[in-house]
């Protein structure tokens, strides 16, 4: 589940968008200022809604700042903002904002807007091919080569060795899993996730003891 920190002064604003985007199937937190933004880890966040005119630091001056540090400077950032001219607008842009919105705007705009930048974002981040040792994926034919055969792969089975082998040694829960393998709305238990997972092993040989069962919470591919 993406997570968005909206950032902004008007508290009936910020619940407004809470609201909406939690509805859309987004996780969401909000900050009052950029000063308490900042204290949170920013790192976690997959977009950052933000207000232009904030009291104390302005939106302009925690975009500058958070795009010159490494460890935030990837982060998508969409502009809120009742300053309208072209000049704030080019200003925005020039401290690497991913999209504007000028307020007043309705909600349909700002969830389509929302959408628009992670599917970009997510497009630029994505690999286009993974591998460990003799194991190599190709995300843009789909394709499965382990120790120099093709080996056919589901949709379902594909999209869980990717999540595993795209973050080693961190643990998915079954739920994280379900949301990366499965389309939104489809009812999925735990054990059709372990049913998946066990011909994925099946289907990997001698790299099935690299996909590792954490008792009680999930998978996770193993460093070794």
């Amino acid at each position: 589940m993406k997570r968005i920190l909206v950032v902004d002064d008007e508290p009936d604003l910020c619940d407004i968008l809470r609201f909406n985007l939690q509805a859309a199937g987004y996780e969401v937190e909000t900050a009052r200022s950029a000063e308490e933004a900042l204290n949170k880890n920013l790192t976690e966040f997959d977009l950052l809604l933000l207000d232009v005119m904030l009291g104390g630091m302005s939106g302009f001056d925690l975009a500058h700042q958070l795009k010159a540090n490494p460890q935030t400077a990837h982060l998508p950032i969409i502009f809120l903002t009742a300053l309208d001219s072209e000049e704030n607008t080019l200003q925005g842009f020039r401290l690497g904002a991913d999209d504007y919105v000028t307020k007043p705007f309705s909600i349909r705009e700002v969830l389509a807007r929302v959408k628009a930048v992670l599917t970009r974002a997510a497009t630029a981040e994505t690999p286009q091919t993974l591998s460990y040792e003799g194991l190599t994926m190709n995300h843009t034919d789909r394709s499965v080569n382990i120790d120099g055969t093709d080996v056919p792969f589901t949709r379902t089975e594909f999209d869980l060795l990717w999540t595993l082998l795209s973050q080693r040694g961190k643990v998915f829960s079954r739920q994280e899993l379900i949301d990366q393998a499965w389309p939104p709305g489809v009812i999925v238990t735990d054990r059709t996730v372990d049913v998946n997972i066990t011909r994925v092993r099946k289907k990997v040989g001698r790299y099935a003891l690299c996909i590792v069962t954490r008792q009680g919470y999930g998978y996770y591919f193993c460093l070794s």
